[in-house]
């Protein structure tokens, strides 16, 4: 997997390196599930069994050195703040009621890293001089402009100065093709977000954090679809059986 500045290798996985922390985005190395959720699934979502999602989790938190917060995600553009110890549920407490409902997580708390899961959406991370963010952008956080309130998110809880983003991988205009009825939800957005039957999920999402503020903006250009299937799930690629990797930031 050959990596461009600022990313670099990881353990198995991609890093770069925010203003005032780190941001992780995983690939499906390392970990200790089977069968099409082999080997890093994340997902406590997926039809994976639980023990081994957990143990795959507990592998990240040991790597990462710091408790990783999870959500539950909907699709939507929901941002949770994190500016207190949050009070995390056990590992195997109920997925469906014991997380809290989101798609983003900012924090300012150092020793914490929030996690976003994606298998094709965007994984997007956010980071200033004293805060960061992690975001899930699927096509419906990204016509909701969930950026636009992750940034608002950052900005907040206490971080006024420029900030960086990072585009993880996620479908690419290479292979994510769409209907007539979602090209024109984004049509706004001129032609360089369609190509051909294809619509570029990397320009809408660089286009609004640009118009949000933020500053420096750099994509992995990794496409989950049409990547190595040993190193990412895909959603799409896979017909819906497939693992969850992890986008995750932490103040250092």
């Amino acid at each position: 997997m050959k990596l461009a500045a600022p990313f670099y290798p990881w353990h198995e996985h991609i890093a770069v390196d925010l203003p005032a922390g780190h941001a992780v985005f995983t690939t499906r190395r390392g970990g200790f599930s089977e069968g099409p959720y082999e080997s890093l699934n994340l997902g406590r979502l997926t039809a994976d069994r639980a023990e081994c999602v957990i143990r795959n989790r507990k592998t990240l938190q040991a790597q990462v050195g710091a408790p990783l917060a999870y959500i539950r995600q909907v699709h939507g553009t929901g941002v949770r703040r994190v500016v207190a110890s949050p009070e995390q549920p056990s590992e195997d407490a109920d997925v469906q009621s014991a997380f809290p409902e989101a798609d983003g997580q900012a924090t300012t708390l150092r020793g914490l890293a929030p996690m976003v899961l994606a298998a094709d959406c965007l994984p997007i991370a956010i980071g200033g001089s004293g805060a960061v963010a992690v975001l899930h952008c699927g096509w419906p956080g990204l016509a909701g402009e969930i950026l636009a309130e992750g940034v608002r998110a950052v900005r907040e809880i206490g971080d006024d100065g420029p900030l960086m983003a990072a585009i993880g991988p996620g479908a690419g205009p290479c292979c994510y093709e769409v209907g007539e009825e979602l090209r024109v939800v984004f049509a706004d957005y001129g032609p360089g977000v369609r190509v051909g039957r294809n619509l570029d999920l990397k320009v809408i999402a660089r286009e609004q954090l640009h118009r949000a503020g933020v500053s420096e903006v750099h994509d992995v250009g990794i496409c989950t679809i049409c990547a190595e299937p040993s190193l990412f799930f895909s959603h799409r690629r896979d017909k819906g059986i497939t693992g969850r990797q992890a986008a995750l930031a932490w103040l250092s």
